[in-house]
């Protein structure tokens, strides 16, 4: 499994293999420096200067063990490193590097390199890059050179991805260890390029209180949660999902989530709807059962209605119904009674944080089922409270402390995908940029209900939706191009990503 940490936890991961299994820092630093060095040899074309730019931290030091070994294989490389104070192990490798005879420059080198490793801040960065240290960065980004970043690029936070202005974009980042949040986060997606691990032989502690590290989202990971299905098995073994969706103003949100539930594998696909606009769904999607849901355009509450939605596996709720106080009832009544696994998506989200969010303790206390919420992040600011910068800034923590308090699961969508069920948190890097466009959130409900009809638990549904619709979008944007991919499109390439799963060479 692949873990993506946290610097706190990095950080303990750190102390506990140098204090309790007695691994010195300094022999860390060293395989880290190789690990680079081994990188950065791929990277640079035959023939090509290298630059290490280093500061005066550990990270530092990392790059100094890198520039060391490169020289004594024969390539041209400098270090460029402006720091005037440096920790204990980085002032050591500084003057192995020098004794190699290496060069270290405090101004820049008017130079051609072929390739940049940056190594000027590590993971605890916050705030914004200035001075020498801003100037470093801009000489980085403006060389033309390839960038390798060590660990993070530098001016990117750890924890949340969250960017300096002039913060490093890199090629390729090479996380130390493990995965670090903030490249998979906030900016630093965007930021770190491909991203790649190496192993030095930090060795993580037990969590307390249960709690485990969050784990990177892949292929094999989800064809795990997916049983092979049998032959002799009928449309009844593998579940029936209710879609609640839709209103005069919102139908394509109910056609996208219920096309999506019928690609996942369900036996069943019900789609509920108001009475008003069922007519215009009347063929369109022809294997899905169709059920009116209230008169007029727009969802009503009544125990009668919602006691239809009690026998099925799963429901998903709130894709294009509108923000109102009969979808907040509809809410409180399904965890007051279903039993199943309820998927609260967009508009029942909406109308929880303007109906409900001063009582949530109470609405969530006996729910009866097994819940999952999928907000983006302005819906989780409406339904928390908390600014966007906020919860940002928290990273991970954001949608694990509020699932941990409520006792659900939350999907937090975005570039990368959170999700967490307080005990447990996965981080969802496949998709594309094409996916942000309207319509996308609603294939997402749709099959992860349907994923969760077929007897996956909510979080194992939303680790499998959420990987699998971005595989969809991936494949889909190899035909239709970023700009032009619909959600339209990534359902009809579901299939394909379901079939990626079988592949041991798929990503």
């Amino acid at each position: 499994m692949r873990y993506v940490l946290t610097n706190a936890q990095m950080r303990a991961a750190d102390g506990f293999t140098i204090n309790e299994l007695k691994v010195p820092s300094l022999t860390l630093m060293e395989r880290a420096g190789a690990a680079l060095a081994a990188e950065a040899e791929r990277m640079c074309p035959a023939g090509g200067d290298v630059l290490c730019v280093c500061g005066g931290g550990n990270n530092g030091g990392d790059g100094f063990v890198c520039a060391r070994l490169l020289l004594r294989k024969g390539i041209s490389v400098a270090v460029l490193c402006t720091a005037e104070k440096f920790s204990a192990e980085c002032k050591r490798n500084k003057e192995e590097f020098e004794k190699s005879g290496g060069e270290v420059y405090s101004v820049f080198p008017r130079r051609r390199f072929s390739l940049v490793v940056d190594c000027l801040f590590g993971t605890g960065f916050s705030g914004e890059l200035r001075g020498k240290d801003a100037v470093s960065a801009d000489y980085i980004n403006a060389s033309g050179a390839k960038v390798l970043s060590a660990d993070i690029p530098s001016g990117v936070s750890g924890n949340s991805g969250i960017a300096a202005e002039k913060a490093v974009r890199a090629d390729k980042t090479l996380c130390i260890g493990e995965y670090k949040a903030g490249v998979f986060l906030g900016d630093g997606i965007d930021l770190s390029g491909e991203c790649g691990r190496a192993d030095i032989g930090i060795s993580l502690p037990e969590l307390s209180d249960g709690q485990n590290y969050a784990f990177l989202v892949g292929r094999e990971e989800v064809a795990a949660l997916l049983p092979k299905r049998s032959r002799n098995t009928h449309k009844g073994t593998y579940g029936r999902v209710a879609v609640v969706a839709g209103s005069e103003a919102y139908t394509g949100a109910a056609y996208l989530s219920a096309a999506a539930a019928l690609r996942s594998g369900a036996g069943y696909t019900f789609l509920f709807l108001p009475e008003k606009i069922l007519p215009s769904f009347v063929l369109r999607l022809p294997e899905v059962l169709l059920s009116p849901f209230g008169k007029g355009g727009r969802v009503s509450f009544s125990e009668t209605e919602f006691e239809k939605l009690l026998p099925f596996s799963a429901v998903a709720f709130g894709m294009g119904t509108g923000v109102s106080e009969d979808v907040f009832q509809g809410v409180c009544y399904l965890l007051k009674e279903y039993t199943g696994r309820l998927i609260l998506d967009a508009d029942a989200l909406n109308s929880l944080a303007k109906y409900g969010r001063d009582r949530l303790s109470e609405i969530f206390e006996n729910k009866k089922c097994d819940v999952l919420l999928t907000p983006h992040i302005k819906e989780f600011s409406r339904l928390t409270g908390k600014e966007i910068s906020e919860i940002s800034a928290a990273g991970l923590d954001a949608p694990k402390e509020f699932a941990e308090k409520y006792g659900v699961t939350v999907l937090l969508k975005g570039a990368a995908t959170v999700i967490s069920d307080g005990q447990r948190t996965a981080v969802n890097v496949s998709g594309t940029p094409a996916q942000a466009k309207g319509g996308s959130g609603d294939v997402l409900s749709g099959l992860v209900a349907g994923l969760c009809a077929g007897g996956l638990s909510a979080f194992d549904g939303a680790v499998a939706g959420a990987y699998l619709a971005g595989k969809a979008a991936e494949f889909a944007a190899e035909t239709t191009g970023e700009y032009s991919l619909t959600a339209s499109d990534e359902i009809e390439f579901l299939g394909r990503a379901f079939l990626s799963l079988e592949k041991s060479d798929a990503l």
